[in-house]
């Protein structure tokens, strides 16, 4: 990600991803959208986003991650459309448990996609742009949520000095049991095994 990235001002940038999340909430399937990425619960997992949230209980976890993770898609639509299609400038740093939810509700492609037809809005997410875990309080992408929305939720909200020593902890843990590289590499014979 270039560091010189012109981006417009966090308060116009807030001012429109209100607007946008307002409008999603009004399309008819908004509601079914939250349901599935909520319903994520049995077939989605991950090794390194999740797991750096402390007591982590998918069903406790995903009420309160949904509607930040559509806060932060948000921000990336409304930077993205001010910046007449920047997706450089539109992939702000997002906290890594953010970005799991985030796919989730990727994966949603045929209502998101009947979504975003409805509403004009289009979502901004290119993994070979992304800067997850790169951010820090006070940062673009804080700026912008809190005047949008107020404070964000620490729980979820990681800072890149906190992801970074959370992933090195489940990493080691993780290496212990036969996962490496944070989950792209398995060793032989872990899933068959006798414990």
């Amino acid at each position: 990600m270039n560091a010189t990235l012109e981006r417009p001002a966090p308060e116009k940038a807030a001012e429109r991803a209100k607007e946008m999340l307002t409008t999603l909430e009004a399309d008819p399937e908004f509601a079914r959208l939250a349901r599935s990425c909520k319903s994520y619960d049995e077939a989605w997992t991950d090794f390194t986003g999740y797991a750096l949230l402390d007591g982590y209980d998918v069903r406790k976890d995903t009420d309160p991650l949904f509607p930040e993770a559509i806060r932060a898609m948000v921000i990336k639509s409304a930077v993205y459309e001010l910046t007449d299609g920047n997706e450089d400038a539109a992939e702000i740093p997002v906290p890594v448990p953010l970005d799991v939810m985030i796919h989730a509700l990727a994966a949603q492609f045929t209502v998101l996609s009947r979504i975003q037809e409805r509403t004009g809005i289009k979502f901004v997410h290119a993994t070979d742009r992304e800067a997850i875990g790169a951010g820090e309080p006070g940062d673009y992408t804080h700026q912008v949520y809190r005047a949008a929305w107020g404070p964000v939720n620490d729980r979820y909200w990681l800072g890149k000095d906190e992801t970074e020593r959370r992933t090195a902890i489940v990493t080691r843990k993780y290496e212990q049991l036969g996962i490496y590289e944070a989950g792209r590499r398995i060793a032989p014979g872990f899933a068959t095994a006798a414990a």
